[in-house]
């Protein structure tokens, strides 16, 4: 089993490693570890097999969604990574990491983006703590560029602040998890805390050190490493949190005297060796102890409210505001804040080694048949699902929820390949030319096999060129306009564009796509002028339109729901023949006198023509069983989308008829085609 996914490999805070939305892995926690064991070459110290850099600053990963959590707009799971072997550890959070979620979600589209400055609120899945994450975002755009500067990392970048604001317990339950703020273990005192990061913290001095030591010093102090861990286990079972043997918390901190009152030099911990700077989770546990009286670390008394402290490491030192509330024995921390910065390095594909995932039953079989029998058995490798937009969008989404479901039934690895361009002609023409025996298929949908065709004059047709497998459901296209736009409904759009002709744009995903067709039908149907404004896909379109840049999109529900659920955007009307029920209120244009605009979008999967039909029928059962499972019913619902199935009778039938349909349109919209396509 071989495994292709997206990857965005990202330098945050002092931290570097991939980030992944939580549909580009696999289904299952023991799959989806696998997949990050390959992705960072875990099996080898060197790492030199994956993108880990031989230390665990570097074998660090970020799993991102949208929340499940209703006062939160992005979950966030981290996962630390083995060195020299297979091993997943999601308890601990990482806030370095963290810095770097909301600019890689704004960026792949699950949460639009504001102008100026974007607040997020991440729910840390790890530890169950929420924290608000601001970043720039001039013209609702992110931006890496900045003047920020944080010690261990060289030149200087946008600035990233975090606030955690339920970061004390988050792991044990408790601030203090064994009841006591000083505990006493092989003679040594110290303090078991649980702020951000459950901590084992300990007096530089009680060990012979000043504190100061560089982090190869520390390291190489065998005898030092091995107090240190005994000393961690004990401390692991006293806070609740049994053998941790196996795993990197609670994370061992040596503190000393800073160069200010308000000021704690620490050395951390990973837990085996020394950082060569300093965990931003950890920085807002030792931040807490010293802020707090009775600990080991300890500093002058405060009073309520904010506080600069700084926390010195080997790096450089960082910065942490300290909220507090109430005073002496009774002082509480309310909220933790400081700065990081983040650079996005690269975007592409990510190929995992094979040997990381566990032999497939159908392969297991496969092997065991005689010479000239393979042929018989379908799928025979791994299965690629060409999707002819880019990946973050809505028919990205649907077909990765589809592949994380395919995969285990055919019992081969399901790929999702983006190949955008040209208005899905790129992606249409690979499939239709690749050979027919069901291991490339092609998420195709409106666009490419209705509008495009009546439109445009293609290299590829739309029905001899492939093999219906499907259909997989379809989405609502909806008016949507600004919210800071002067209109509540369809009426009042229309009478500020025969008002003011020339103000007003609309934006356009491209040629042949809902955005662009709805408009001009809408134009048509009401008598009114705007001005076409084009976009590489739907994304940037409707960030363009959230930030008053154009004001008229028809994009589908999918594109449109964080935009709405943010606020950003309103939507005045349904461009479909009956309301949804997502938006009870919401009228049809029909109703709101509009005829003859109603584009519903639908999605449906392809083989290349002349695919044997036992392959056909094979998929279209396999996809037919998992489009009725409930969690994907669910889950295309939450995007947006309804499932909608059928026989690959009834999808060719669909072709036919929207072939038909759409040569009507474009006549009377007047959508002249144009040449065939020069690629």
């Amino acid at each position: 089993m071989t495994l292709s996914i997206p990857c965005v490999l990202m330098r945050a805070g002092t931290s570097r490693g991939p980030f992944f939305l939580r549909d580009w892995l696999p289904e299952g926690d023991e799959a989806r570890n696998q997949a990050l064991i390959g992705a960072i070459g875990a099996s080898d110290p060197l790492q030199l097999d994956g993108l880990g850099g031989g230390s665990t600053l570097n074998s660090k990963v970020a799993i991102v969604s949208r929340s499940t959590q209703p006062d939160c707009d992005l979950d966030y799971l981290f996962a630390q990574v083995g060195v020299g072997h297979q091993s997943v550890d999601t308890r601990p959070n990482c806030g370095n990491m963290l810095s770097g979620v909301a600019p890689f979600a704004i960026d792949q589209g699950l949460i639009p983006a504001q102008d100026g400055t974007t607040t997020v609120r991440v729910f840390n899945v790890n530890t169950n703590s929420r924290i608000e994450v601001t970043v720039c975002t001039p013209g609702g755009k992110v931006t890496y560029e900045g003047d920020a500067r944080i010690d261990g990392v060289a030149g200087t970048a946008a600035p990233v602040l975090l606030n955690f604001l339920d970061a004390w317990g988050s792991v044990t339950g408790q601030l203090f998890p064994t009841g006591q703020r000083v505990d006493v273990i092989d003679g040594l005192e110290m303090t078991c805390i649980d702020a951000a990061m459950p901590l084992m913290v300990l007096r530089a001095a009680d060990l012979g050190l000043s504190g100061r030591e560089r982090p190869a010093e520390l390291d190489a102090n065998t005898a030092l490493l091995a107090r240190i861990e005994s000393l961690r286990l004990q401390a692991g079972r006293r806070m609740g949190l049994g053998d941790v043997s196996n795993s990197v918390v609670p994370k061992p901190v040596l503190v000393s005297a800073g160069d200010t009152p308000n000021s704690i030099t620490s050395r951390y911990f990973t837990p085996h060796k020394c950082h060569a700077s300093h965990a931003v989770t950890g920085a807002i546990g030792v931040a807490t102890a010293f802020a707090l009286p009775g600990t080991v670390a300890s500093g002058q008394r405060m009073a309520a409210g904010r506080h600069p402290l700084v926390v010195l490491h080997p790096a450089g030192q960082i910065d942490v505001e300290v909220t507090l509330q109430g005073e002496g024995e009774q002082a509480t921390v309310q909220s933790a804040a400081l700065v990081r910065t983040v650079r996005k390095i690269m975007q592409g594909l990510l190929h995992l080694p094979g040997y990381v995932f566990p032999p497939s039953p159908v392969s297991a079989a496969a092997s065991g048949n005689q010479p000239g029998q393979a042929h018989r058995h379908f799928p025979q490798r791994e299965v690629h699902i060409i999707v002819p937009t880019s990946s973050g969008g809505g028919n990205d989404t649907m077909a990765r929820t589809l592949m994380r479901k395919l995969g285990p039934s055919l019992g081969q690895s399901v790929v999702v390949d983006n190949r955008a361009g040209a208005n899905g002609t790129i992606a249409c023409e690979y499939v239709a030319a690749a050979e027919a025996d069901g291991h490339t298929l092609l998420f195709g949908y409106i666009a490419t096999h209705g509008i495009n065709p009546a439109l445009q004059k293609l290299r590829y047709d739309p029905v001899a060129d492939f093999a219906p497998i499907g259909l997989m459901g379809h989405s609502p296209t909806l008016l949507v306009v600004p919210s800071e736009l002067a209109v509540q409904s369809v009426e009042d759009l229309v009478r500020m564009l025969r008002q003011s002709p020339a103000r007003l744009s609309y934006a356009s995903a491209g040629d042949g796509t809902i955005p662009h067709v709805a408009a001009e039908l809408f134009k048509l149907q009401t008598g009114t002028r705007m001005q076409r404004v084009d976009y590489a896909g739907g994304a940037p379109a409707i960030a363009d339109l959230a930030n008053g840049l154009v004001q008229v999109m028809f994009p589908s529900l999918y594109t449109a729901q964080p935009y709405l659920r943010s606020g950003k955007v309103k939507a005045l009307a349904i461009a479909g023949a009956d309301r949804i029920g997502a938006f009870p209120e919401l009228p049809t244009l029909l109703e709101a006198g509009v005829p003859g605009v109603e584009l519903t979008q639908w999605y449906a999967l392809f083989a290349p023509a002349k695919t044997p039909t036992s392959v056909v029928r094979q998929l279209n059962a396999m996809l037919n069983q998992v489009l009725q499972e409930p969690d994907t019913v669910a889950r295309m619902e939450a995007d947006g989308a309804r499932v909608q199935t059928s026989s690959p009778g009834e999808l060719h039938d669909l072709l036919m008829a929207e072939g038909e349909k759409w040569q009507g349109v474009v006549l009377q919209a007047g959508l002249r085609p144009e040449l065939a396509i020069d690629l």
